[in-house]
């Protein structure tokens, strides 16, 4: 037996564990306190009886609970629900969420046999009931009449229209827009059925969200339009960037996201990393104030890669580890708690992080990169069982059997080709988690060749659109990457794909990476690929 925290056996195939529990339990109640609960249709008393049992309780059959070890042990462990999972692989299609239901408050006064005047109603609700349709409503006249309690519009003339915001003058700083209910006005911005002319003027158009200067953009084709933002005094040490979709190319639904945006934005996550790696081994790079075209990045990322490998050893490079996220949807609770992203805009985040951080005594310990995790436990693999661990992963997805042992369905595979591998792990982190994977030895986008990105790229739109079609409104994805000069033989570029589910927000069980499922993975896989095929 394996010794170490993982699903993976190297031989190439998945360990699950099983839970057949039988036990009995000492009862210690001294009273009982019976009483009735209602009345049955017969009319027949509904008592609480059950709940008292006289002797100690005998459970000779629980249901089963499949336990299953992340493939990466600090991703913790996976509990599958047998008699939740069971309902779901009899009715694959129940793997979904509806769409949101049609509200609107103006239809709803205007059949409000007392009349009144609509815009004072909506200033006198609380906050919490403005917040919640603010969130839910799907008529642009609440949102634009929400939007008016929020904050103060500059009219055009002509047009009636938006054209800007109030803005008041600060001492101390630039002017800040006249904003008299924050949360209110981030609610109503993020909500996609607010026109657009709104978005633009509230949180799209350049500026609109503070001085963030603008150092790269992208034009696609089509309609993807692109800009790149300098955050500089971010929560990621030396600053990040966010690409994020230009005012003229409105993104605010999955569905309406195409490959090209994607393209666009990891175009920009590509060039500022190989630019900024090429200017601390002192290449030359094209010129500035202008976009670097594919065949400029493969050129640099030669030259890198040469420059990288050959440098002296005692001089590393300072910053060696990449950071990428994304976090698609908003949302925000009536009690004012936000739910997910800061903003429902199409944006993703890159940096590079440092190789070492100082201590406050001057120490120099290492800097943390999520993908130190990976090469750590691959390393630790390679020792105790003398295989390459995604060598034997692959292995053990391609050779798949369901985990709860019966015929059907059993491919975890959702999408791929030559470079890529989009699949549901075995043991998923979040329900309806997705990953994708190089299926070649490549750690970091350094080591992906033009085939390989565009590869990447496909696939992260893929896994965003079937998500999306299956109704997921929320999605944070994360990048697991080896450090820039690594010469770790095996280790893969992975993507987690974690939706977030309106039962699922996380509690102790998952504090603990402790993550708990109601279907099979599996089953997912085969309602992943069959909403690929619609």
């Amino acid at each position: 037996m394996i010794e170490l925290s993982t699903c993976v056996a190297p031989e190439g195939r998945f360990v699950v564990g099983v839970h057949r529990a039988a036990f009995r339990v000492a009862n210690f109640r001294e009273k009982d306190y019976v009483d009735t609960l209602g009345i049955t249709r017969d009319r027949r008393p509904y008592t609480n009886q059950a709940n008292f049992p006289a002797k100690d309780v005998i459970e000779e059959n629980a249901d089963r609970v499949y336990e299953i070890r992340n493939p990466f042990p600090f991703r913790g462990v996976t509990y599958i629900a047998g008699s939740w999972a069971d309902k779901n692989a009899a009715a694959p299609e129940r793997i979904c969420l509806p769409s949101p239901p049609r509200v609107s408050f103006m239809e709803t006064v205007g059949q409000w046999s007392g009349g009144g005047n609509p815009d004072l109603l909506l200033a006198l609700l609380p906050e919490s009931l403005q917040l919640a349709l603010a969130t839910t409503t799907t008529d642009p006249d609440d949102l634009v009449r929400l939007a008016a309690i929020s904050c103060d519009f500059v009219m055009d003339r002509t047009s009636g229209r938006p054209a800007g915001l109030y803005y008041s003058n600060s001492e101390n700083g630039p002017a800040r827009p006249e904003i008299r209910n924050e949360k209110l006005f981030e609610a109503v911005a993020n909500n996609p059925r607010l026109p657009d002319d709104y978005k633009r003027v509230m949180v799209l158009r350049p500026g609109a969200q503070g001085g963030s200067e603008i150092t790269a953009e992208w034009r696609g084709e089509d309609s993807g339009h692109v800009f790149e933002y300098l955050r500089r005094n971010s929560y990621i040490p030396w600053g990040h960037y966010a690409a994020n979709m230009a005012d003229d190319a409105v993104r605010y639904r999955i569905s309406d996201l195409t490959p090209e945006d994607v393209r666009g934005m990891r175009h920009l996550y590509y060039q500022r990393t190989f630019v900024r790696i090429a200017e601390i081994l002192g290449l030359d790079f094209p010129e500035r104030r202008r976009t670097l075209t594919e065949g400029d990045l493969e050129h640099l990322r030669g030259r890198i890669l040469e420059a990288a490998f050959a440098a002296d050893k005692d001089r590393p490079l300072p910053f060696d580890a990449t950071v990428w996220g994304w976090n698609f949807g908003f949302d925000y609770a009536p009690t004012g708690y936000r739910l997910h992203a800061s903003h429902q805009q199409t944006h993703q985040q890159f940096a590079l992080t440092p190789a070492k951080v100082e201590t406050l005594d001057g120490q120099q310990i290492p800097s943390y990169s999520c993908g130190d995790l990976v090469a750590e436990f691959i390393q630790e693999y390679f020792r105790k069982t003398g295989r390459q661990f995604f060598e034997a992963y692959l292995e053990a997805i391609d050779n798949n059997t369901r985990t709860d042992g019966r015929s059907g369905e059993s491919s975890l595979a959702v999408y791929r080709d030559d470079n890529v591998l989009l699949f549901v792990p075995k043991a998923q982190t979040s329900q309806w988690e997705l990953q994708l994977m190089t299926v070649k030895p490549v750690a970091n986008i350094l080591q992906a060749d033009t085939g390989t990105r565009r590869s990447l790229d496909r696939g992260i739109h893929t896994a965003v659109r079937v998500l999306g079609g299956l109704g997921a409104r929320m999605i944070t994805t994360i990048e697991y990457a080896g450090r820039i000069a690594s010469t770790e033989p095996d280790q893969r570029l992975i993507y987690s794909f974690l939706p977030r589910l309106p039962e699922s927000p996380g509690a102790f069980s998952e504090a603990q990476l402790r993550w708990i499922n109601g279907h099979y993975p599996e089953d997912f896989a085969s309602a992943c690929r069959k909403c690929l095929s619609d």
